[in-house]
């Protein structure tokens, strides 16, 4: 694909200017949505938010160093992004939400609500292995030895690795997607970015 024009980073500044473009009215409640790996918060959601921004006034957080997000400090846990995300709301003005947390997402919003329970209203967690057991990791259909190699999946580097991610994503993988498609996705999504980054979630220690 020419360097001139990016599909998926077009299809991300849409993405932003549609959901900014929505506005906020406070009577209606505080819905945050907090995605997990794979992509920015606004293509994780992106596509769902015509469902609730008649009822809500919608947050989409880009979570440390997905999006724009980053940070000076050291700490990478999800512990750490839940004070963010916090601190955020906190800033617009939020003192109350209803939170939906996605995979990693409900990790953060997890901790959101063991750090913040005054601030909960009503938290969702999906597909979040937040009550797993080690024996549940034995015979998960994402079976690894290490996290080195969860992250090569989770976050992955190139087109093959991206495809292997897609087909533990999805029940219909879409087939055929040309590297140079794949390629342009990882270098404007946060998937490029350093693996050391991230402190991966401690199942058991929940």
């Amino acid at each position: 694909m020419a360097k001139c024009f990016s599909f998926a980073a077009s299809r991300d500044w849409w993405y932003r200017y549609s959901f900014t473009s929505a506005g906020l009215r406070q009577t209606k409640p505080n819905l945050v949505l907090v995605h997990g790996f794979g992509a920015n918060a606004m293509w994780q959601y992106g596509y769902l938010l015509r469902h609730f921004i008649q009822r809500f006034n919608i947050y989409v957080p880009d979570l440390l160093f997905f999006g724009r997000s980053f940070t000076t400090r050291p700490e990478r846990t999800e512990a750490f992004q839940a004070e963010c995300v916090m601190k955020m709301m906190e800033t617009h003005g939020v003192r109350k939400m209803n939170l939906v947390g996605v995979s990693y997402g409900g990790f953060v919003g997890y901790n959101m609500a063991v750090q913040f329970p005054e601030a909960m209203e009503r938290l969702v967690l999906c597909c979040t292995g937040v009550c797993l057991e080690e024996k549940d990791m034995e015979q998960s259909l994402f079976a690894v030895s290490d996290l080195e190699e969860a992250a090569s999946t989770l976050m992955p580097q190139t087109p093959e690795k991206l495809r292997e991610l897609m087909k533990l994503s999805f029940v219909k993988p879409v087939k055929g997607v040309p590297n140079y498609f794949l390629t342009d996705f990882i270098d404007v999504s946060p998937l490029n970015i350093c693996l050391c980054s991230y402190s991966f979630p401690n199942y058991f220690s929940l």
